[in-house]
């Protein structure tokens, strides 16, 4: 059962179960118009066009798509970026093995002592920060100097470039994860309005039909729930 719904049925079961409700609403309007003002045939179209519409636009609506989209471009910046940055501290290693001052002063100002082990942990932050530490502090006389050791200048331009693009990412993936909480709360609300409604109702007309056992199961709802999944359940058994 999904959080924050006022009732304990899936959502398909209670809007289906509500559509049924408001059916037999609608056909017994003319004698259940007399007990509210505001009880007709005009209201009980309200009431199923409501139905109709959640059913149709938020009914199963995958409110993590968009999310697992960016999480997974996210993921794929990661991974050759995390490569990368790597490949660039073995080379620096190899490059300066004798000049091991100079190497530590490079890799201190690029950012490798103080982030490189949390980004191999797949920490995305750290990895963003290590990348805007090289982007930032890459000067055009240290990038010359690593290249005339022999060192690709389009990896240089790679890391850099994955700086701007990890970020975005990032940036997108924690506004959709706000966004789906708050898709989330719009759906529930209409959904709890919806049952809030029709329950109403219930009440309401089980309450007039106490002596017609009949018409009042027809506005119990966990009745009308239970007859549904029955007859699901009828529909689904082999044929003999």
């Amino acid at each position: 059962m999904a959080l924050n719904r006022n009732y304990n049925f899936k959502d398909v079961d209670m809007l289906m179960a509500a559509k049924t409700v408001t059916e037999s609403f609608k056909a017994n309007i003319g004698e259940l118009s007399v007990i509210r003002t505001n009880w007709n045939e005009e209201y009980a179209n309200q009431i199923a066009d409501k139905i109709d519409d959640a059913i149709e636009n938020y009914l199963g609506v995958d409110k993590k798509k968009e999310l697992r989209s960016a999480t997974s471009k996210l993921s794929a910046i990661q991974m050759p970026a995390l490569r990368d940055v790597s490949f660039l501290k073995t080379q620096l290693e190899v490059d300066f093995s004798d000049d091991k001052t100079k190497l530590k002063e490079i890799l201190k100002q690029l950012g490798f002592n103080d982030y490189l082990k949390q980004a191999q942990k797949k920490d995305q932050e750290a990895l963003i920060q290590l990348l805007f530490k090289i982007k930032s502090n890459l000067t055009d006389s240290m990038r010359a100097e690593i290249i005339s050791k022999g060192l690709s200048s389009e990896l240089l331009d790679r890391i850099i470039e994955y700086a701007v693009q990890l970020k975005d990412a990032n940036v997108s993936q924690e506004t959709l994860k706000e966004g789906t909480k708050e898709t989330s709360s719009q759906i529930a609300k209409i959904f709890n309005g919806i049952y809030n409604e029709v329950i109403g109702i219930c009440k309401i007309a089980t309450n007039y039909y106490t002596y017609d056992e009949l018409k009042k199961e027809l506005f119990t709802f966990s009745k009308v729930v239970s007859n549904m999944n029955a007859a699901k359940r009828i529909s689904n058994q082999p044929e003999e």
